[in-house]
């Protein structure tokens, strides 16, 4: 596999970078032919309840995962009992693809979710004897790491409403004029991938109503009203 990862950096790395702006999240390049599409890549379709874990932190990494609806959430849970999350998955993302044979986070449904689970050891195979597929592995596992660094400076930030509106930029489309957004995801959630309270979430996105930054419908349902300003927390 990683001389398929070298062969696929050398003879792609020219369009490595634009293809990486479809990998942040997760989300698959455009290309003539996807890995999921290849002969021998069948997944089998899976349907979860809110909250249901879908494997647990060590557990064999013997599938990995596409998301057709819902959220999913990965996580690590630390020795004094506390929950760090290290990602959130939507609709056409990938998780779950390990270096290793075990899983190093544990995977839960935040809501209602439809999956579809490959087997890794088929894509192991596949990838072994195309250069294509190497090259998606490749670009994944970069867009991977891209998106580990972006969390890493991201809890770097400086205050609770940088590390928000940050958080906020990342769900909605930066057009300007005004987007609603839902969250799936309770405030608990957004608090431990942020490394607040959810004391502190709360009182955050409070304050930026108030100064007509963005609009509480509900607890989940937000509607921008600035983007300029909201995105000026994070210039």
């Amino acid at each position: 596999m990683t001389t398929q990862f070298a062969t696929a950096a050398k003879n792609f790395g020219a369009a490595v970078p634009a293809m990486l702006a479809g990998q942040i999240l997760g989300r698959a390049t455009p290309a003539a032919t996807h890995w999921h599409d290849t002969p021998g890549m069948s997944g089998a379709l899976q349907t979860l309840s809110r909250d249901q874990e879908i494997y647990g932190e060590s557990d064999k990494a013997e599938h990995f995962f596409k998301i057709v609806s819902g959220v999913v959430r990965t996580c690590k849970f630390l020795s004094d009992g506390r929950r760090q999350i290290i990602a959130f998955y939507k609709q056409g993302d990938i998780f779950g693809v390990e270096a290793n044979d075990r899983h190093r986070l544990s995977a839960e449904a935040i809501s209602d979710c439809n999956l579809v689970a490959y087997r890794r050891r088929n894509l192991e195979t596949i990838a072994a004897g195309n250069d294509g597929v190497a090259r998606q592995l490749f670009l994944y596992a970069m867009g991977n790491a891209a998106r580990a660094q972006d969390h890493t400076l991201l809890l770097g930030r400086r205050s609770a409403v940088e590390k928000v509106t940050s958080f906020l930029l990342d769900w909605v489309p930066a057009t300007g004029g005004q987007a609603k957004i839902t969250l799936e995801m309770p405030r608990q959630d957004i608090a431990d991938y942020l490394g607040l309270t959810v004391e502190t979430v709360s009182r955050t996105l409070s304050k930026l109503e108030r100064d007509g930054i963005i609009e509480l419908a509900t607890a989940r349902n937000i509607r921008i009203k600035n983007f300029a300003a909201l995105r000026a927390f994070n210039d």
